[in-house]
């Protein structure tokens, strides 16, 4: 059940990643590569992941090199959990790297570098795999090239297709964010070109890779422009002045994310969930739908124990009232034997306008439905829990209040050995429903854009004084 807490923050990475895009299956960045290939020997592809669906294999890279896909390479989650490596000629596999290790964390983001140069007698020399800075070297299939190879995979020319985030003629497509996605065209490169370890923290981290020679089909792809178009407005642009720029498949302005490597979002975590995951996670992991005879909750991924934090929930579907709620729970005791506000720790808001704790509700403001917007205001540091129905916090309560907890929905006595998260949750088995969560980095248009007081997040209400959206810089600040 990874989760972050305040000791997994960086306060200052010295290089600052500005967007990701997050792919929800059906998308992709395509382009043909174009005129010829620095080398065919040597090539470095090194990128930035947040997992959001963990289930299936899905394709981070996928390069065919003739017009079918027998001479193809691709990296790609394999299943579920580990990364595989694939360059086949022919049809014939001249390379399998598939890890041991397991990789299904959805709360980080990782860095993945995977270095090629076939000019190596050493055989594990010609194809490392490095993930946050370290080399990976237990692989349950270790099959490699034959010294001095020529890589189909870095191969050019204008029937060569290049895909990321997709696999063609297939439906094994990315669930994932990426962002800082580079392909070094003709060198053998090592993490260190592009990362490094946190001084204080000893997190890996990014940094600026802008100055590095990518080769001639090389690019950096920074995601930095929310156009659809196959140039430098589009979110595929190549910014490493190759203009290698991809085309874009069902990616929309809205996928354009601030959910990145140097400030990591929270998001609902597919690893804690109630009942037997029936619910539907998508839009990098910040929409639940569940239809009728299934119950579902959904926890965020960032547990912090002290300090103010705000999010926005959208009731974007519901059959009836009353049969799902929103709200916070003290993650310690999230047994998962049924809704957080059913227990004495959760602390939950009905769409009928009552408030439940305990299984128990009780009068509190306004009933809300689809369209709606519920804020949701957490006071760690004082004990006391706030919502709002589209910008309005119910009961007159006061979030800026303090210690007085002016009409707060819930109070209790601040412990630091509790660490609180949001949930989003249906209250019955019966009813369809679809909640849209914004932790600050929303997955749908926004057309009020409010920020809180450090300037990060994207809200559609005034985020109330003193109060920040859920990501690992504010955590590392003021949690």
């Amino acid at each position: 059940m990874p989760l972050i807490f305040g000791t997994n923050s960086i306060k200052d990475t010295g290089f600052n990643v500005a967007n990701s895009l997050r792919f929800d299956g059906a998308d992709h960045l395509v382009r043909s590569k174009g005129g010829s290939e620095t080398g065919l020997t040597k090539g470095t592809f090194s990128f930035w992941v947040k997992r959001t669906n963990i289930d299936g294999s899905q394709h981070f890279l996928y390069s065919n090199t003739v017009a079918d896909t027998n001479n193809r390479g691709y990296i790609s989650w394999r299943d579920s959990e580990k990364i595989r490596i694939i360059t086949s000629t022919n049809n014939s596999s001249e390379l399998i790297l598939e890890t041991s290790q397991l990789f299904r964390d959805p709360s980080a983001w990782s860095h993945i570098v995977y270095s090629i140069d076939t000019t190596q007698s050493t055989a594990a020399n010609r194809a490392k795999l490095y993930v946050n800075g370290t080399q990976v070297t237990s692989f349950s299939t270790d099959t490699y090239m034959d010294q001095n190879s020529q890589c189909d995979i870095f191969e050019g020319g204008q029937t060569n297709k290049e895909f990321i985030g997709g696999l063609i003629g297939n439906t094994s497509n990315l669930h994932s964010y990426l962002s800082e996605y580079v392909y070094i065209d003709g060198l053998a490169l090592a993490p260190t070109d592009f990362g490094e370890f946190d001084e204080d923290s000893g997190i890996w981290k990014p940094i600026d890779v802008s100055g590095l020679t990518f080769g001639t089909n090389g690019f950096y792809l920074e995601f930095k422009q929310a156009g659809t178009g196959t140039n430098a407005s589009g979110m595929g642009a190549d910014t490493s002045g190759n203009t290698n720029h991809f085309a874009v498949t069902n990616l929309t302005a809205v996928d354009q994310s601030t959910d990145t490597c140097t400030n990591n979002f929270a998001t609902l975590n597919p690893l804690d969930v109630y009942a037997s995951k029936t619910g539907v996670l998508s839009e990098g992991n910040l929409k639940l739908t569940a239809t009728a005879s299934q119950l579902h909750t959904a926890v965020g991924t960032i547990a912090p124990s002290n300090g103010k934090w705000y999010l926005e929930v959208e009731l974007d579907a519901i059959s009836s009232s009353n049969n799902s709620n929103v709200g916070i729970s003290d993650l310690a005791k999230d047994d998962k034997s049924n809704m957080p506000s059913k227990k004495t720790w959760g602390y939950g808001y009905n769409p009928d306008g009552t408030k439940q704790n305990n299984g128990s509700d009780s009068s509190y403001g306004n009933s809300y439905t689809a369209g709606d917007i519920i804020g949701v205001a957490m006071d760690l540091d004082n004990g006391a829990v706030y919502f709002s129905k589209n910008g309005t916090f119910q009961a007159s309560g006061d979030p800026t209040s303090g210690a007085s907890k002016t009409n707060a929905a819930f109070t209790w006595t601040p412990d630091a050995s509790m660490n609180w998260v949001p949930y989003v949750a249906d209250n019955t088995s019966g009813v369809a429903f679809t909640w849209i969560t914004n932790f600050g980095s929303p997955p749908t248009a926004i057309s009020s854009s409010n920020a809180d007081g450090n300037g990060f997040g994207n809200f559609e209400f005034a985020v109330p004084s003193g109060y920040f959206a859920l990501n690992t810089k504010n955590l590392a600040e003021n949690g």
